[in-house]
């Protein structure tokens, strides 16, 4: 089969590998879509940590933001999940570890992550083979293209679960990326008033043509109470002022990654009675982001600037947009394409 894969930084390219097989308690899926990810753009200039700590090594195959169909079930897995289309969770535990055993297999020591950590190969190839234990279906009215959305909104969500804001309470979310803007949509399902603080105008227009009015810039940025701020950035700087701006007593929630370390004040934290979250993955997120999706709590197909073949990923990776992109920040691959 096709699989685009990454052999260094900077270098890839579409092989014929061999195709998955469905060894006992996994899957084989026909792949429909899958995302590009700020994580998958790391592993390509070389800068991910996971290169530098053991947990990833080249020749790699990207993609951990996906959806398929199930073609083919491994012994012990039920075949009922054939013909199935399915979305899968990135974290995969080792299943026995006191982590595990607690249902955190997300922040298990020894867990694989598709696509990411451990040698376990992504879906930016025509097939993919996953544990049916990680398997979420995903519903008629969940697209492929929401369905390869299904994991950066599951972060998303999550966020916005730990910001805790409703109706009444205003939230900032600082970053409006694919992480930022989704869970800007899921704050705003929440009945709460949401802002966004970025830095290209570019991507703040596309915030307010999403329907939110309310985008900043570090120097426009009104000294207005906020009763949750949300991290979404890359900005080493950033986290201090999440909690800078926050309310007394209110919440900040970091899920955004620099690539340098980041410093907060905890003296501000506990003075200020705040509470502070942090969120790793979109595991305990993922059924509820099918549901809402689902029912059109969000609809966050607009992100989705352009969708390409796997001959298109390594230019994708180098950050090139595609011809004719939108204005949106996510690229999705069709691996069924050229």
């Amino acid at each position: 089969m096709r699989a685009h894969v990454l052999t260094g930084p900077g270098e890839s390219a579409v092989r014929e590998v061999p195709v998955p097989v469905a060894v006992p308690g996994e899957v084989v899926v026909d792949v429909e879509r899958v995302g590009v990810c700020g994580t998958d753009v790391e592993f390509a200039t070389g800068e991910m940590a996971y290169l530098h700590q053991g947990h990833a090594a080249y020749p790699m195959r990207l993609g951990h933001e996906w959806c398929g169909r199930v073609t083919a079930v491994g012994a012990g897995v039920d075949p009922a999940w054939l013909g199935r289309r399915v979305t899968g969770d990135t974290m995969l535990g080792d299943g026995t570890c006191r982590r595990c055993r607690r249902g955190q297999q997300h922040v298990c020591e020894r867990r694989q992550e598709v696509g990411i950590r451990g040698g376990r190969p992504g879906a930016l190839a025509e097939q993919l083979a996953v544990p049916a234990t990680s398997l979420h279906p995903l519903p008629d009215a969940v697209d492929p293209v929401l369905g390869a959305l299904v994991e950066p909104g599951g972060n998303a969500l999550r966020a916005a679960r730990a910001a805790a804001a409703g109706p009444g309470d205003r939230a900032l979310v600082l970053g409006p990326g694919t992480i930022g803007l989704l869970t800007a949509m899921f704050l705003r399902a929440a009945g709460a008033e949401v802002h966004l603080l970025g830095v290209d105008p570019a991507s703040l227009a596309f915030a307010r043509a999403l329907g939110f009015p309310h985008t900043w810039t570090a120097d426009t940025l009104p000294d207005l109470p906020f009763d949750a701020v949300v991290d979404a950035s890359t900005a080493a700087a950033l986290p201090a002022l999440a909690l800078e701006r926050v309310e007394p007593a209110g919440r900040v929630v970091y899920i955004g990654l620099a690539g340098t370390p980041s410093r907060i004040d905890t003296r501000d934290l506990a003075l200020g009675d705040v509470t502070a979250v942090g969120v790793l993955s979109a595991s305990p997120g993922l059924a509820a982001t099918v549901a809402a999706y689902a029912v059109g709590e969000v609809d966050p197909r607009p992100l989705v600037a352009a969708t390409v073949g796997l001959s298109q990923v390594g230019a994708v990776l180098a950050g090139e947009r595609p011809p004719g992109a939108g204005p949106g920040p996510k690229v999705h691959v069709d691996p069924r394409l050229p």
